[in-house]
């Protein structure tokens, strides 16, 4: 098992440089340059900041959650220890994904930006394709009794209405 400080530091530096460092800031950075376009409306700047920070929210709640419950990262190759059902993942199954789509959005308004419209497509296909070739295939091999209880009841992408208790002793579908 690795240490608290371990796992912290490893979150971190795969946050800002790693994927979700790359696909929210590095890219957008990249593509757009930092250039706001001046003349854009308030109202789309104000609906900008709501999603990206509605967006990150999840995934910064993720990440701690993966680090105190899970007693792992968000790393593929320092995975959880245990397969982490609660917070966001009551609700949907992917809660850091969604927060990058939404934030992304929110980008891609933020800098009346084609190019980052461009890369939250490649973005969504590219995780569909993670999670439904390595991601779902290695959570059921991990966790085979937990995660395919948890697979039926939360969806991947759309978040349950209510969240899902995993203390249930029927399953919902």
């Amino acid at each position: 098992m690795a240490s608290l400080r371990h796992n912290i530091a490893v979150s971190i530096l795969f946050t800002a440089f790693g994927g979700p460092g790359i696909v929210l800031l590095w890219l957008p950075l990249w593509i757009t340059r930092f250039r706001i376009p001046a003349a854009e409306p308030l109202g789309l700047t104000l609906l900008a900041a709501a999603l990206i920070f509605a967006g990150l929210a999840p995934g910064l709640e993720s990440i701690r959650r993966f680090i105190y419950v899970g007693h792992g990262t968000l790393m593929p190759i320092a995975p959880p220890e245990h397969l982490v059902v609660s917070g966001f993942y009551r609700y949907v199954r992917n809660p850091m994904y969604v927060g990058v789509m939404v934030t992304l959005a929110g980008e891609a308004i933020l800098f009346w930006s084609r190019g980052l419209a461009v890369e939250m497509l490649l973005v969504f296909l590219g995780l569909n394709l993670f999670i439904r070739l390595h991601e779902e295939p290695s959570l059921a091999r991990r966790y085979p009794e937990e995660y395919p209880r948890y697979k039926r009841n939360v969806p991947r992408w759309l978040p349950r209405l209510t969240p899902w208790n995993v203390d249930q002793t029927a399953d919902q579908t």
